[in-house]
């Protein structure tokens, strides 16, 4: 992190460490801010999109040209580290299987792995009763399949390996406390969290951590479908008087795949500005 907590400087600090970030092709995203600050602190990164349509994009996006995981991969490739942007499928074990080859023989490693993806933010946001079961699979198959997926693959790789690494796990403030109409992202979170404290047991002999990351209300293009009421109502009930910015997120993230964090394992650690309702 930029805070002087470090003898070592954060630009070089993961030099010579390969990291995949998933969910990473919004501009206003988690998932690319990490995989810059990872970048900055020297990994090399592989980011993956779902291969949005451009015409899907939001308005800023398409104001900038922006090219999903390929204009991440710039980024990457301009704080000074290599790149290699794919599209896949993290509900697919074909898919994810052929991610973890392609990060491997394109960077001959494999170190970190932080799993970002999510289903859309929006039609899971229903009461129990009206919400649709196939929205409520999905949310669950590529946020706790997916991460399942990502991670047994990255961990096996890194087993191979024998010099330990990373997962890291966005689940959600909403993986510690439920709230209406959220039941579908509750279960998966909720889920996230149990996983990710298992696996933190099992890999640890392996000298591999695992821990998740709890954000709160973030400004990130996920979120744009919210309502303003319900925005606005969030942002009174935090203590600091706003959201937070994805780049506060990518800097948790950050520490936690680097030496500093070698002890921290099985831990779920909100970010969300000491908000007492995200609890």
């Amino acid at each position: 992190m930029s805070t002087g907590q470090s003898a070592v400087p954060r630009a070089r600090e993961l030099a010579g460490k390969v990291a995949i970030v998933t969910g990473a092709g919004r501009k206003r995203g988690i998932g690319r801010a990490t995989a810059v600050v990872l970048a900055e602190m020297g990994a090399d990164v592989v980011v993956t999109g779902t291969g949005r349509d451009p015409a899907t994009f939001p308005e800023d996006e398409k104001a900038a040209g922006w090219r999903d995981v390929e204009s991440v991969a710039d980024e990457i490739r301009a704080a000074g580290s290599q790149a290699l942007p794919l599209v896949v499928d993290i509900t697919d074990p074909e898919q994810v299987q052929s991610m973890i080859d392609r990060a491997v023989s394109e960077f001959g490693r494999l170190d970190i792995i932080v799993n970002n993806a999510a289903a859309p933010y929006g039609p899971d946001r229903k009461p129990l009763l009206e919400i649709d079961p196939e929205v409520f699979r999905r949310v669950i198959d590529v946020k706790v399949g997916g991460t399942f997926m990502c991670s047994r693959a990255a961990a096996a790789q890194m087993v191979k390996q024998g010099e330990g690494g990373r997962i890291i796990n966005l689940s959600s403030i909403a993986g510690k406390r439920g709230m209406a109409n959220t039941s579908a992202y509750n279960a998966a979170n909720f889920a996230v969290d149990g996983f990710t404290q298992a696996i933190a047991k099992e890999l640890a002999v392996h000298g591999i951590t695992a821990n998740s990351v709890c954000p709160g209300l973030i400004g990130t293009a996920r979120m744009d479908p919210m309502a303003k009421e319900a925005w606005a109502a969030r942002v009174a009930a935090n203590p600091m008087g706003r959201v937070g910015r994805d780049s506060e997120v990518a800097e948790v993230i950050g520490f936690l795949a680097s030496p500093r964090a070698s002890y921290i394992n099985g831990e779920a650690i909100n970010v969300n500005g000491g908000d007492a309702t995200d609890r």
